[in-house]
């Protein structure tokens, strides 16, 4: 008779080289470590999950402070199984700009409006996973195998990047603070060993938010970072909650943003199962589910809508743990960000040149991680239907080509993975022609399979 899964697997401590051996899901740390690396999870998700709100007009601290609670209940829906950070997603903002009309300054007037539909959003998403739960992920797969999914995870890196590029281009001080921070990330991710290679994000930042501060606040280059906000900011202070109001109009508009969080937290899941080389399929209905759950928990406070954040993904790449008790503490760094408006003042110091430095690099490894899914999965590109699969979903999402449907804004994202999804199952039954050979190529039944993937 076969033995029921308990929810939570049995957590074992690591007992690997960290040099050598990347911590599993079901390894966890010495406290010590797991505390730093789970602070270096809150500098990762920081930037775009304060960003996110400050375009939606909500408040920063309220957000971060939930998707602190938001990742530990994750961590306990998803019994431990899936390594992730709940940070506030930008699928939103399209649809809650459109049912507020929020017009991009200072705090949003209808943000009621906006908590309602996402609180209708993340009932549907959660719907969505309890299906999934109850049916498996088969139907899912059908929709999204490895040609989708890899391309749907280098979109969210590829269209990201402009954010990234955008926000390092005001002026040449910045672009070249950027590249520092680029340099300094680098260097300790490649010159350096064990724990300290483990945090070459929060490290890196570190550094060069030293070399900053030497270069404006001393020796009077670029803009000095102002320390003021600091100095006013109080110690401890409970955020500013919000009341939902739920029309039919704004639920409509923002209820099918779950559509576009389905397939990002798919090729995050899929992004993950491929560095962990664990199979995580089955506890994706558990991932939606939690996710969904959450995004509507937060909502009925004056949160954000949640999804599992790509920043924390590209962490995991570099830093080969993918201990999922680390994010625990990440949670627990972000509920104090959230309620000690002096630490949040302090972070906010960071310049945007140096976060932006270092989406370049998380942004870039996102892409990279996504053509792992196709390598690892031995994609065959000598098809005809998936170079178009690929290669039109990917510029359409790198490009940020948009689609409305009615009055909902698919946004680049969700338009390239509606594309990736339709295209396939198009496209993949009508062409199991080899591509043809040129003249000098071997047939292919004559070449290895690792030649076969560089072809």
């Amino acid at each position: 008779m076969q033995t029921k899964e308990s929810w939570f697997p049995k957590f074992k401590p690591y007992q690997g080289d960290l040099d050598i051996t990347p911590v599993q899901t079901d390894e966890y740390l010495p406290a010590g470590k797991s505390i730093v690396l789970g602070l270096q999870h809150a500098f990762a998700m920081f930037g775009a999950t304060v960003l996110a709100p400050l375009l939606m007009g909500f408040d920063p601290n309220l957000t971060i402070f939930i998707t602190g609670i938001g990742t530990i209940l994750f961590f306990l829906m998803t019994g431990g199984r899936l390594p992730s950070y709940l940070g506030s997603s930008f699928a939103f903002i399209g649809a809650v700009a459109a049912a507020t009309g929020y017009a991009g300054v200072g705090a949003n007037a209808n943000i009621g409006l906006a908590l309602g539909g996402t609180i209708a959003c993340g009932i549907v998403y959660a719907i969505v996973g309890a299906i999934v739960m109850k049916t498996g992920t088969a139907w899912i797969e059908k929709l999204m195998p490895p040609i989708v999914t890899g391309a749907i995870v280098m979109i969210i890196g590829l269209n990201l990047a402009p954010v990234a590029i955008k926000s390092v281009s005001a002026n040449q001080f910045d672009a070249w603070m950027a590249l520092i921070t680029i340099v300094c990330i680098s260097v300790i991710a490649v010159f350096t060993r064990g724990m300290v290679r483990r945090l070459l994000l929060l490290l890196g930042l570190v550094s060069s938010y030293f070399i900053y501060f030497i270069l404006t606040n001393v020796l009077g280059f670029g803009t000095a970072i102002d320390f003021s906000k600091v100095s006013e900011a109080a110690w401890f202070g409970l955020p500013t909650f919000q009341t939902p109001v739920f029309d039919a109009t704004a639920m409509m508009l923002i209820a099918p943003v779950a559509i576009i969080l389905i397939a990002e937290n798919l090729g995050h899941f899929k992004a993950v199962s491929a560095m962990t080389g664990k199979n995580l399929t089955p506890y994706m209905g558990r991932g939606f589910f939690a996710d969904g759950v959450c995004t509507s928990l937060s909502a009925s406070v004056g949160g954000t809508g949640m999804t599992t954040y790509a920043e924390n993904i590209g962490v995991m790449a570099v830093t080969k743990v993918y201990a999922t008790t680390v994010f625990i503490f990440a949670g627990l760094v972000a509920i104090l960000l959230g309620l000690s408006p002096k630490f949040g003042a302090v972070i906010s110091t960071i310049p945007v040149a140096l976060l932006g430095g270092a989406s370049i690099v998380v942004f870039g490894l996102i892409t990279v991680a996504g053509a792992k899914i196709w390598v690892d999965n031995r994609i065959d590109f000598t098809k005809n239907s998936t170079l178009l699969i690929a290669a039109v979903s990917v510029i359409m999402g790198t490009g940020n080509y948009s689609l409305q449907i009615g009055g909902f804004d698919l946004g680049g994202i969700g338009t390239a993975t509606l594309a990736a999804i339709l295209l396939n199952l198009f496209l993949s039954r009508g062409d199991d022609q080899e591509a043809p050979a040129s003249i000098n190529e071997k047939p292919e039944s004559d070449l290895s399979s690792d030649a076969a993937i560089q072809h």
